[in-house]
């Protein structure tokens, strides 16, 4: 007989970890609950406490007040707080022992009163400060989530609060703020892997067809339309490799500076300047200005970039003659300071903002293909960001532009 396939096994069925139950609202250690406890347990202990100093007065105080105030001494009737002398009836002894008691009474009483005001302004300064010293410590997870996210503004993805203790909304706080940020430290993480993946990717076919212009432009037989051509092509490949080496300096700058070392601005400013001489001698550029001493903690070869985007930019984007550029920097207030200023075409205010963006630029005088790629500016406040600084552009009166890069010292 034939043999006939096994049936097939059924498919294993479904296993899955039961959901924790989280336990009622009422039975959880939340933060409500907790302060309801805490200050209601105070103010329960400082009642007793109140109660009992009171009690203690009023006992001594009704002794003090049952005392007779005077000594009956062989008919006579001496004390040493009462007047008795010139009593002549029993009736006015009688009237003047009962002022003497009355009196005596009113002294307690005013004593157990001022005692107790005492007391109570004790039990206060007591309760004021040992509840501020509870709250700090209720409250101190919220500052431990506070200053967790001013690191994380400042680009530093990498922080988390994991925050320990009580099932309370604080916690809970705490977990959904590490869990965004796991996801934009995910987010932003593959965003600069996909650009330093396609730039380096970019980078051989550019590299390859550089050398081959160049090859065919050095060829003396070549007709001169060809080389004309090859000049134009190679022009574009060179702006390409600019626009692809902008891209990857701004993927990485992006990042939080690890390896800090002493950098001085004035030197970066002075090694940028070297740098554009030649290019704003060939505008009629004038580039002046005095360059103090400042500085900083940070990388030097993204701080020069900062101050090569923003000169090249003063120069590039300039008066047709008699313009000038000038490069100062100083420390003020904690900060280093460099500022870049220049002459130029008239900047509205509304449009500074624009200038920082990736690709974008003002009308059609900063279209040229000679003025870059559009990214300067954004990498300058990228490399600023990362070393905890800022950068910031105001119309300068007159036409140009007044460039400001603040980094902590």
């Amino acid at each position: 007989m034939p043999a006939f396939p096994a049936p097939p096994t059924a498919p294993p069925k479904p296993t899955w970890e039961p959901k924790h139950q989280e336990p009622p609202y009422w039975l959880r250690p939340t933060i409500r609950i907790r302060l309801t406890l805490l200050y209601g347990g105070m103010f329960l202990i400082a009642g007793i406490l109140l109660l009992s100093i009171i009690y203690m007065l009023a006992a001594e105080a009704l002794h003090v007040g049952s005392e007779l105030p005077f000594t009956i001494v062989s008919g006579q009737v001496t004390s040493d707080v009462c007047n008795f002398s010139g009593i002549t009836t029993p009736e006015a002894a009688q009237a003047a022992m009962n002022t003497c008691v009355n009196h005596q009474r009113q002294q307690a009483l005013d004593t157990l009163l001022n005692r107790s005001l005492l007391a109570l302004v004790g039990l206060s300064v007591i309760a004021f400060a040992f509840g501020y010293a509870m709250a700090g410590r209720v409250l101190s997870p919220l500052g431990r989530i506070t200053r967790t996210a001013r690191r994380v503004a400042g680009t530093d993805l990498s922080r988390r609060i994991e925050l320990d203790g009580p099932d309370d909304e604080l916690k809970e706080l705490a977990d959904t703020f590490d869990e965004m940020l796991d996801r934009l430290e995910r987010a932003f993480t593959a965003q600069q892997r996909f650009v330093g993946n396609a730039s380096h990717e970019l980078r051989t076919p550019l590299a390859i067809n550089r050398t081959l212009l160049e090859v065919h432009l050095s060829d003396p037989q070549a007709p001169p339309e060809l080389k004309q051509l090859g000049k134009t092509l190679l022009a574009t490949n060179e702006r390409s490799e600019q626009l692809v080496e902008g891209l990857l300096l701004l993927a990485r700058s992006d990042n939080q500076i690890v390896e800090r070392k002493p950098v001085d601005l004035a030197e970066v400013a002075s090694i940028a300047i070297d740098q554009t001489r030649g290019e704003a001698e060939e505008r009629g550029v004038e580039i002046r200005g005095e360059r103090a001493p400042a500085v900083v903690q940070g990388n030097g070869v993204l701080l020069e970039r900062i101050a090569l985007n923003l000169v090249q930019n003063a120069v590039r984007y300039n008066v047709p003659a008699e313009g000038w550029v000038e490069v100062t920097t100083e420390l003020q207030s904690g900060q280093a300071m460099l500022v870049v200023s220049n002459t130029g075409p008239v900047v509205p205010a509304y449009e500074i903002d624009n200038l920082f963006e990736p690709f974008r630029r003002l009308r059609t005088e900063r279209t040229g293909s000679d003025k870059g790629v559009g990214l300067g500016l954004s990498i300058a406040r990228s490399v600023a960001r990362a070393h905890g600084g800022r950068i910031l552009a105001e119309p300068r009166e007159g036409g140009g532009l007044v460039m400001r890069v603040s980094l902590p010292v």
